[in-house]
């Protein structure tokens, strides 16, 4: 048990390590009440040692989470693309098994089934993001986090003298879009392309550390390489983001809450749901990112669309 805060006059914040690299359970704190300075340094602290975060048992609405999440940062809109938002709280995004199949024109339980972090074909993507859980199914649908620094720290000395000084295309819908051709979806990211040019490893603001910042879910090609050398490199780095040495899974539950660092992991959302007939709805916030930097210091490219950024 690692103690992240302590306070005589209030119960502490403890950070809990669950794997090698990364997670860590959260306990000592109740969302429905708000954050002290003192709860929201620790829990900061905690999110940069261990990348992502879980929190049992909370048991908050729309409002509590927005709440929680603008003591870390300034919350977004719920997505660049998304129209289902509820109108009172435009900030949450519904990851809702019961909307996808009309706004995808597919049956599904989550946006993309590839590693991934959010939106990393914005010019900013997002710096943290904070999900929900209200219904989970029974059995299956976990959740699975990659640690990017780890990745990153594991590769020999030559691969990453090597990836600090590469760049890589991300865009959204990758190269095999998630969704049908002729759905509405589609027609809006066609009318509104996000396209930016990043690096493939990226400086955190805040820690310093550098990360893979690449992911199967958006990144294309790497800059300047022959389609076949970029489709090598790039298969040697998913292979990295995606070793199971760096991961953490997460089963949820109804008040499972999952807060997460998007400049150093990537995630996983769930493919074993498709057979069988359950439910699940969770919500997302994000808080507004910087514009990534690499090892160089030159800052990521925009090719297509703006910043995204609080209202």
């Amino acid at each position: 048990m690692t103690a992240v805060h302590e306070n005589p006059t209030s119960t502490a914040v403890r950070a809990e390590p669950v794997a090698g690299h990364i997670g860590a359970d959260i306990s000592g704190v109740d969302l429905r009440e708000p954050l002290t300075d003192e709860q929201v340094r620790a829990i900061t602290e905690a999110l940069h040692t261990y990348k992502v975060l879980f929190f049992r048992d909370q048991h908050i609405g729309h409002a509590e989470q927005i709440a929680f999440s603008r003591r870390f940062g300034a919350v977004t809109p719920s997505h660049p693309y998304d129209t289902d938002a509820p109108t009172e709280h435009p900030e949450i995004l519904a990851v809702d098994s019961r909307l996808y199949e009309k706004r995808f024109g597919v049956r599904k339980f989550s946006y993309t089934n590839h590693w991934h972090t959010d939106v990393s074909a914005l010019i900013n993507p997002p710096a943290a993001s904070i999900l929900r859980a209200e219904i989970a199914p029974e059995r299956g649908g976990d959740t699975r986090w990659t640690n990017l620094v780890a990745a990153y720290e594991h590769l020999p000395d030559a691969l990453r003298t090597f990836a600090d000084g590469l760049r890589a295309e991300h865009r959204f819908g990758g190269s095999e879009p998630a969704w049908s051709d002729d759905s509405d979806y589609a027609r809006k990211v066609a009318a509104a392309p996000l396209v930016t040019v990043h690096p493939v490893v990226r400086v955190h603001p805040a820690t310093g550390e550098r990360a893979l910042f690449v992911n199967p879910g958006f990144t294309t090609r790497i800059i300047g390489l022959s389609p076949a050398q970029s489709d090598a490199v790039l298969k040697l780095l998913f292979d990295q983001i995606a070793e199971p040495a760096f991961t953490v899974s997460l089963r949820w539950r109804p008040g499972t809450i999952a807060f997460w660092d998007n400049r150093a992991t990537a995630h996983l959302a769930p493919s074993d749901l498709d057979h069988l007939d359950v439910t699940r709805v969770l919500y997302r916030t994000t808080l507004e990112g910087d514009i990534p930097v690499g090892v160089d210091g030159e800052a990521s490219v925009a090719i297509s669309g703006d910043r995204f950024t609080a209202a």
